[in-house]
């Protein structure tokens, strides 16, 4: 897939779980005929919905509200640019996944440490060295009319990270 036109935008609800779009960006240089070179893909997620229980207030923690998440990582080594079987790319509804169970297996009283909480896991599971993670509440719980509040943290894998086949070198 190259990155160029529109996304195809598409719904899928399963539960409490809304996700309204899904887009992998391929940037690269391997177009058909050419040779074999560095390609980069990252995966983005956006409108994952998810009802929680996450805020400040004790309304926010027992009541609850929805969630929107938008999720970018990078997927280093994506075999699935060459290969097009989908063993070799990230499983969505895995992601999907991590980012439900975190968001709803624990409250949070800030959405900057839920967000840390989803980085960190999907950073660990894909091992990816950036991820960001947005979490927003449509419906945020002040006194004024506001479109959504949210949070966007970025987590980058440290530079002097050593690669795990150089291990005893």
């Amino acid at each position: 897939m190259t990155s160029g036109g529109p996304p195809k935008r598409w719904s899928i609800t399963t539960g409490s779980l809304t996700l309204e779009h899904l887009r992998i960006g391929y940037f690269g240089g391997m177009e058909a005929g050419e040779p074999s070179g560095h390609s980069s893909v990252e995966v983005e997620i956006r409108g994952l919905s998810i009802y929680t229980h996450h805020g400040v207030t004790d309304a926010e923690q027992e009541v609850g509200q929805r969630l929107e998440f938008d999720l970018t990582f990078d997927v280093p080594d994506c075999d699935a640019v060459i290969t097009d079987r989908l063993e070799d790319t990230v499983d969505y509804s895995e992601v999907c996944d991590i980012v439900a169970l975190a968001a709803t297996e624990m409250s949070y009283r800030t959405l900057e440490r839920l967000c840390q909480v989803i980085a960190e896991r999907l950073m660990e599971r894909f091992d990816c060295d950036s991820v960001q993670v947005r979490a927003a509440k449509p419906e945020p719980p002040v006194p004024y009319p506001v479109q959504e509040a949210g949070v966007e943290v970025t987590l980058e894998r440290s530079l002097d990270r050593e690669p795990d086949d150089e291990e005893g070198v």
